[in-house]
């Protein structure tokens, strides 16, 4: 099992749909964008695994929310992309450890 990746979605939000400039009622784009990220089971046993998959979902957060206004301003919806879809991503792998990372950068950011 210890080279046995798992592997979860991170699912955006509608909101990511529309910054990303896919049409959200097409057919063919029906579904959220999606990256799977794959992580050993055993990198939760650690604190410091634990806030490497966190980061590692941050990551893939920002390529499925991506930030393509090339503005200096928040856009507010990529950032509400972001934080479904890391939010979910924590949800689906119900760890402790991984939860309190989340927790502690939620709290830090607001």
């Amino acid at each position: 099992m210890t080279r046995l990746a798992t592997k979860f979605l991170l699912l955006g939000g509608i909101a990511c749909l529309g910054v990303a400039g896919v049409a959200a009622a097409s057919p063919a784009n029906s579904e959220a964008p999606a990256l799977v990220v794959r992580y050993n089971a055993e990198l939760l046993d650690t604190d410091s695994g634990a806030r490497a998959l966190y980061h590692k979902i941050a990551r893939a957060a920002e390529q499925v929310c991506p930030d393509t206004s090339y503005s200096l301003f928040v856009n507010r919806a990529i950032v509400e992309c972001r934080r479904q879809a890391i939010a979910g991503a924590v949800e689906k792998i119900h760890n402790q450890r991984l939860a309190a990372v989340y927790a502690a950068a939620t709290s830090k950011s607001g």
